[in-house]
């Protein structure tokens, strides 16, 4: 059972990735429709014991639709020709998801404009008003 390092505090077991070969689309010759070599990975993000839960929820976050109502993640890799290729990219980026997962987003502080910005503002808005109520037509008297 080999581990997939992650950061330098997360680090996976490669049996917690299930991955299936199918035939990859697009064009190709005769060889392409006889290898299996587009790679679908799956990983259970729900049941896996070396994901704070914290990674787990921005995890899920950044999966998007990529993530089952399960909390399965699935990748799919068909760019190169190669199974082994395809193999490596989606393993990759499983990798670099869960790293971006990791990162803590800083937390927003409101503030409130100044107030001599809510001025300047206005006076924006008064002096653009005035300038198309100028634009319209004269009223003959």
């Amino acid at each position: 059972m080999a581990r997939i390092v992650i950061t330098r505090a997360i680090a996976i077991d490669s049996d917690e990735i299930d991955e299936r070969f199918t035939r990859a689309g697009g064009p190709g010759g005769q060889h392409v429709n006889t290898t299996d070599s587009a790679v679908q990975l799956r990983f259970d993000v729900a049941a896996s014991p070396n994901l704070p839960d914290r990674v787990k929820a921005r995890l899920a976050a950044l999966a998007g639709h990529r993530m089952t109502q399960e909390g399965v993640l699935i990748l799919r890799a068909e760019a190169a020709r190669s199974q082994e290729l395809n193999r490596r990219e989606a393993r990759e980026r499983l990798i670099a998801l869960i790293r971006e997962a990791t990162i803590v987003p800083k937390a927003r502080r409101a503030t409130k404009p100044t107030r001599a910005s809510q001025v300047r503002r206005v006076d924006a808005k008064a002096r653009r008003g005035a300038i198309k109520s100028g634009r319209g037509r004269v009223k003959p008297d």
